[in-house]
This record gives structure tokens, sequence and C-alpha cells, in this order.
């Protein structure tokens, strides 16, 4: 499917997730890379070693969920935007997700947007948590939304009101 839309079907999605366990834990990376291209910088921000590529930099990312404890620098360096955090540590009704977003006007925390899923269609009203866009992430905002566990393998992105 992603050959042809460019979007990961339910199963590729799946096979990227930590499982529900570790998700519960608390904030954990989930990496979207489905085809092998030349990039790493994944790898060499991880102050803890939990991505790893190898001497092939065409290779497919592997985390180390058991390394990674979801700080998010890997986030604001992947140049595909195809890195995510996910927490489910707070509730048992919402998980926390992570996600890059290179548009403005930024969120606000507290504001209600529209939850987008891999394809862009709504999904779920989502609520903006947090927005970090410090100098050190290179113009590459991370925005923390409280999403529904039920969008947990859907949600990807999202949308503002539209402003006339």
């Amino acid at each position: 499917m992603i050959e042809k839309t460019g979007i990961p079907s339910r199963e590729q999605v799946m096979d990227v997730f930590p499982d529900v366990e570790r998700i519960n834990k608390g904030p954990v990376a989930v990496i979207e890379c489905y085809k092998e291209i030349p990039c790493n910088p994944c790898t060499t921000s991880c102050k803890f070693n939990a991505i790893y590529i190898g001497d092939d930099i065409n290779k497919r990312p592997d985390l180390s969920e058991e390394k990674c404890i979801g700080c998010g620098v890997c986030l604001s360096k992947c140049p595909g935007l195809a890195i995510m955090v996910v927490d489910g540590s707070k509730s048992s009704e919402t998980v926390d997700i992570t996600i890059p977003y290179e548009f403005l006007p930024l969120p606000k925390p507290g504001e209600i947007v529209d939850g987008l899923d891999r394809s862009g269609a709504f999904i779920a009203k989502v609520k903006i948590i947090k927005v970090l866009n410090p100098k050190s992430y290179d113009r590459t905002p991370l925005v923390t939304a409280s999403v529904d566990r039920k969008y947990l393998y859907d949600f990807r992105n999202i949308r503002l009101e539209e402003t006339l």
C-alpha cells in the first residue's frame, strides 16, 4: 500500500509500534521508517543509544525500547518527520502523542484541534498539552496532544481551525 499511496498499511504501523505494556510504562519513540533510505540523524542525536542503524545508513533504524526514555530529541532531528513519541502512563482513557509540527501558527496548550490520521483525514478532536520550540530543534517544534486511546495507532497529525 505504501508504494501506491505513501500511507502505510495497518500491519506496517503495528510492526513499528511498541506493545501497549511498554507504552503504558512511559514515553517511548515510534519510528515510522518504512523504506530503506540513506539517513541516520535519529541515531546520531540519541544520547541514550536507543536507536541503531549501523555502518550502512540505508538500513531502517532499530529502536531499543528499554533504552528509549522518550525525550523527543530524535523527533526534531528526523528530516522525514517519521518519528513520534507515545506515552500511555498518565491515563487509562487517553495517550499523549508528541509529533513534529512544522506549520504556523503553532497551537497553544489547552487548545482543542482536529486530530488527523496518516492520510490527513479527521479522526477526532484532541487537546494540545504542550508545545516545545527551542532553537536547538532547528525550526521543528514538537506538539504533544492528548488523544483517545482508540486512536493510538491512527493519530499522526493535527489541523488548527482555519481563520478567514
